[in-house]
């Protein structure tokens, strides 16, 4: 019976365009639309049930996980329609679990809105490139789309390792290995202590979550290859703080020199529901790590690198308010999700005030007030 209601569950993601579901006890179960909670006409979930329904798609290795350590994380394919990351874990002695639905279409960058430069830096022979944001904000499908082009264009041995593998790749003009992480390879940093044995060009980090990987990630852009690479971060300027904040004080100054000449960019989203309730749109803030942006990180002024990307516009480059309220000024999303998601709201308000009052007056200014941030 598990069974047939978990493949019901999975085809009502698909075909009602859904990005997660939720099943956890004492509620029926829960579906992410366009960015907001729903629950199906269904009975209320027993702790009989989600047993049931975990047992029904979770491997018997992650099964085990589950029991040691309370949780565990695996993908699995639904036929051809689509993977599903799954995040299963217990909660006051019941089992809940998260299903997180990865389309089966790698998108084009002009599809998800990626700043033209894109693919020019993915050409680069060297160095580390890196996508940030909160969780569910797309990190996962900017890097597909950005290895796909890859494997579309160029011939390259492409290295990933992931945690789980979510976007499968087949092989294209280039060569693509993915390796997962608990049944490929032990952890991030064992796999990265051995990848560049493999004669790899790029090499793909699902994430820099500790000290270890970190170093290992920057060594490899050093040696010459490409790496791609997340962090939860929120902007470009917070991820320099982030990484270097990773090391013991004796070593942030050499860290500052090593990612000053091998960071080329830094890509930080956020995903915004749009205005009409259907689909949704991300936002950007990008930096590419020019000479003078090089300069700031070698010498520790990792606060002037808003200013800087400012004044880089003819590169791509912006602030992740200054496209908010760009998406705001086209009526994609609305003035809510642009505060909401803003780093800093205020400046917004303000921007908006003067809007309306320069409306309000003899001329109508409502094509552009200027830049968003001054410093």
């Amino acid at each position: 019976m598990a069974t047939v209601n978990m493949d019901r569950l999975l085809q009502a993601c698909v075909t009602q365009d859904g990005s997660d579901i939720h099943l956890t006890v004492g509620r029926p179960p829960v579906m992410r639309i366009h960015g907001s909670l729903r629950s199906l006409e269904t009975k209320v979930l027993e702790p009989d049930d989600t047993t049931a329904l975990m047992k029904s798609i979770t491997p018997e290795r992650n099964q085990q996980e589950l029991q040691e350590e309370g949780g565990t994380d695996f993908g699995f394919a639904f036929g051809d329609q689509g993977r599903f990351r799954v995040a299963i874990f217990k909660q006051k002695g019941s089992i809940s679990m998260v299903l997180r639905l990865i389309p089966s279409k790698i998108m084009s960058f002009e599809e998800i809105g990626l700043p033209k430069i894109c693919a020019a830096l993915c050409r680069r022979p060297r160095g580390m490139f890196l996508v940030t944001g909160p969780t569910g904000s797309g990190k996962t499908t900017t890097l597909a789309t950005m290895v796909n082009y890859i494997n579309e264009n160029l011939d390259r041995h492409i290295v990933t390792v992931e945690d789980p593998i979510e976007y499968y790749h087949n092989h294209k003009k280039s060569i693509i290995n993915q390796r997962e992480v608990g049944i490929d390879v032990p952890s991030f940093s064992e796999a990265l202590r051995r990848v560049l044995r493999q004669d790899p060009d790029v090499i793909l980090v699902g994430e820099l979550r500790d000290l270890e990987t970190i170093e290992a990630a920057i060594r490899a852009a050093e040696t010459g290859h490409l790496v791609f690479s997340t962090v939860h971060t929120t902007s470009a300027a917070g991820t320099i703080t982030r990484i270097i904040d990773v090391f013991p004080p004796n070593q942030q100054e050499q860290i500052r020199t090593q990612l000053s000449s091998n960071l080329i960019a830094v890509l930080s989203q956020a995903l915004c529901p749009l205005a009409s309730g259907r689909g949704r749109v991300a936002a950007y803030e990008f930096m590419v790590v020019t000479p003078a942006i090089a300069n700031l990180i070698r010498e520790n002024k990792t606060y002037r690198i808003d200013s800087t990307i400012q004044t880089g516009k003819k590169l791509g480059m912006q602030l992740l308010d200054e496209h908010l309220w760009n998406l705001y000024g086209e009526g994609l999303i609305s003035k809510q999700e642009m505060l909401d998601k803003a780093r800093q709201p205020g400046m917004l308000q303000d921007k908006m005030k003067l809007k309306d009052d320069r409306r309000g007056g003899k001329e109508d200014l409502d094509d552009d007030v200027g830049p968003i941030l001054r410093t």
